[in-house]
């Protein structure tokens, strides 16, 4: 489950899609949910690094704020954990979007020879960033409900795949 989870996530950091809407947040909520609390910190880490490991390394720093971000979203997660709610779910969402956006661009300004170091310049790079922003909101509103829906549908259905069939004949029957 977790190298289907890490795999996903690579796959989908390579393969096109807009920027910043990648399914790292959704996999720190998920893992959180439904493996375990240290996963969802370890989950979304390791598979940023190995899908770097690809795509290349950037400025060090800037990748600090990165994996810093994707490191507090995942203990944040607990909160879901704790309760677990979609008023909760989608609140997380919304809030780790924000939380990588102002991070992230902070670090971009800050270590960067792109914008002035100054509160003009920090606004300008915050304003550059908001499409990265509006697709990272966007791909964490598909890939969380997606990811979810697919762990709740299996742990639904985990009963029914392990059953042998005379278990889901009498699992039937009694239904019916």
């Amino acid at each position: 489950m977790i190298l289907g989870l890490v795999a996903f996530a690579i796959f989908v950091r390579l393969a096109f899609h807009l920027p910043n809407a990648t399914p790292i947040t959704a996999l720190a909520l998920v893992s959180s949910l439904y493996i375990g609390r240290r996963w969802a910190v370890i989950v979304p880490l390791v598979a940023l690094f190995l899908s770097d490991l690809l795509i290349g390394f950037y400025d060090w720093r800037v990748m600090l704020a990165v994996y810093g971000s994707f490191a507090s979203i995942g203990v944040a997660s607990m909160l879901l954990r704790k309760y677990p709610t979609k008023l909760v779910g989608a609140g997380l969402t919304l809030g780790s979007s924000l939380f990588f956006f102002l991070t992230t661009n902070f670090a971009v300004w800050a270590f960067s020879p792109w914008y002035a170091k100054s509160v003009a310049g920090l606004l300008y790079c915050y304003t550059l960033g908001l499409p990265f922003y509006r697709d990272m909101v966007l791909g964490d509103m598909i890939y969380v409900p997606l990811l979810m829906g697919v762990f709740a549908y299996g742990h639904v259905a985990a009963p029914y795949l392990r059953a042998t069939r005379r278990e889901l004949a009498q699992a039937f029957a009694t239904r019916v």
